[in-house]
């Protein structure tokens, strides 16, 4: 298989709301949007795509789902930076700043529907994205 490209797809009420969340705050632009959808695009990130809860295009079982149990999580570089530039800007910090005993550094805040979106570092430079430590020969 050939994967092409990424894009995480989450249900929401007020999909405007989240779009405009996702693009004031942390870059993304939105490339398609119509009524109860939208779709972003950022060039360092997956895509997102939102669905309004309900709509008819979702498979049926699904449509009504919001999305619970998902954490929007973004790996930068300076996270001190932007724990001061979304908390400057007025932006509700849902999980104060802490490091986790494995080493990694994280913030969480909620977009207009309640979307959780956690931002990341690794609290030493031999950290991996995927959270091992690299070895060097």
């Amino acid at each position: 298989m050939q994967i092409t490209d990424t894009a995480i797809c989450l249900t929401v009420d007020d999909v405007p709301a989240s779009a405009s969340f996702l693009s004031r705050y942390f870059g993304y632009t939105e490339a398609v949007a119509a009524d109860g959808f939208a779709s972003l695009g950022h060039p360092d990130a997956p895509n997102v795509i939102f669905h309004r809860r309900g709509l008819e295009v979702l498979p049926e079982g699904f449509r009504d789902r919001h999305a619970d149990g998902v954490i929007l999580a973004f790996v930068v570089n300076d996270l001190r930076k932007e724990y001061e530039r979304l908390r400057d800007e007025g932006v509700t910090i849902t999980l104060e700043p802490l490091e986790e005993p494995w080493g990694e550094r994280l913030f969480m805040v909620a977009d207009p529907n309640g979307v959780p979106i956690e931002l990341v570092e690794w609290a030493t430079q031999n950290e991996s994205r995927s959270g091992h430590a690299e070895t060097h020969a």
